[in-house]
């Protein structure tokens, strides 16, 4: 039997099994995420939420409204933070989620929040120790509880005709390291869905680009982005647009490697190439395993 009913869907993926696997061997690493998955479900039970199924290392819970889900989302992320084991292999967790109608039948959850759902969760979006929301959800939930977010700009889901406002849950008591959106595209709400735009992420910081709008990167303060490492140069890479695509330029001493979804490392110095689809840029150096410093980006309207 199909029926149609709104729900919360929560995505929570683990964030450093990969290298868990390489360090501590297939077994022990299975075990490890098990449990955390295992942790996961039980904080979801104690929201009145319910686990719908786990692929991997990624748990898919609902939960009857957003409040349930909200608050089961901060638990999860006090509850691996606060365990040693988990923190003794320096895991953590992403989380995504979206209010919606959604179809269920046979125990499982489908449709268009599902999708909506994942796409809040997916690493390009949300990144370890976060929580990516629509602003949809939390309307109407913040203002009763206590929970604080920080707008994010907006992001294009597959299947929508325009892109959704998101915004970030906050559930760490020190928020000094939280930034605020930073908008560079411009009334980028009433964009067309074929026109020209690049989002760019960076820890907590997000930029949206136009076709209009160059976009320096360096370790110089009057760079669009600053990024304060070693092995990135003053004045390190340039993105604009240019003969139809957002074009990344490298002006490095150490040059710039470009990672465009399952494709191999593209390593770029002294030169340029296109932007497409989604990926990550790595400044200086290949990319590392749970890399805190790449900028990740996604293209739209090409």
């Amino acid at each position: 039997m199909t029926e149609r009913r709104p729900l919360t869907i929560l995505f929570a993926d683990v964030s450093g099994s990969t290298r868990l696997f390489e360090t501590r061997g297939d077994e022990a690493a299975r075990r490890i995420v098990a449990n955390v998955l295992l942790a996961l479900a039980e904080v979801s039970a104690r929201h009145g939420g319910r686990v719908v199924k786990t692929i991997g290392d990624e748990i898919m819970c609902t939960f009857p409204g957003p409040l349930n889900g909200l608050l089961a989302a901060t638990d999860m992320h006090r509850r691996i933070k606060t365990d040693p084991e988990f923190q003794r292999d320096n895991l953590a967790i992403r989380i995504g989620l979206h209010h919606g109608d959604a179809l269920v039948e046979n125990d499982d959850v489908f449709g268009d929040a599902v999708n909506t759902a994942a796409r809040m969760a997916d690493k390009s979006l949300a990144r370890r120790d976060q929580i990516v929301a629509t602003a949809s959800t939390v309307n109407g939930v913040t203002n009763t509880t206590g929970l604080r977010v920080r707008p994010l700009g907006s992001a294009w889901v597959l299947g929508k005709q325009a892109p959704i406002e998101i915004v970030d849950v906050l559930w760490q008591e020190d928020l000094a390291h939280v930034t605020t959106v930073q908008r560079v595209m411009s009334a980028v709400d009433a964009a067309p869905p074929d026109r020209p735009r690049l989002t760019l992420r960076f820890k907590s910081q997000v930029f949206e680009l136009d076709e209009g709008t160059p976009f320096s990167i360096g370790r110089d303060p009057a760079s669009s982005l600053v990024v304060e490492t070693e092995w990135v140069s003053r004045n390190h890479a340039l993105i604009e647009w240019k003969r139809g695509y957002f074009m990344l330029a490298d002006r490095s001493t150490n040059g710039s490697w470009l990672k465009i979804g399952d494709d191999d490392e593209l390593f770029v110095h002294r030169d340029e190439t296109h932007l497409r689809r989604s990926g990550s840029i790595s400044l200086g150096q290949a990319h590392q395993i749970d890399d805190a410093d790449l900028i990740w980006f996604q293209c739209g309207g090409e």
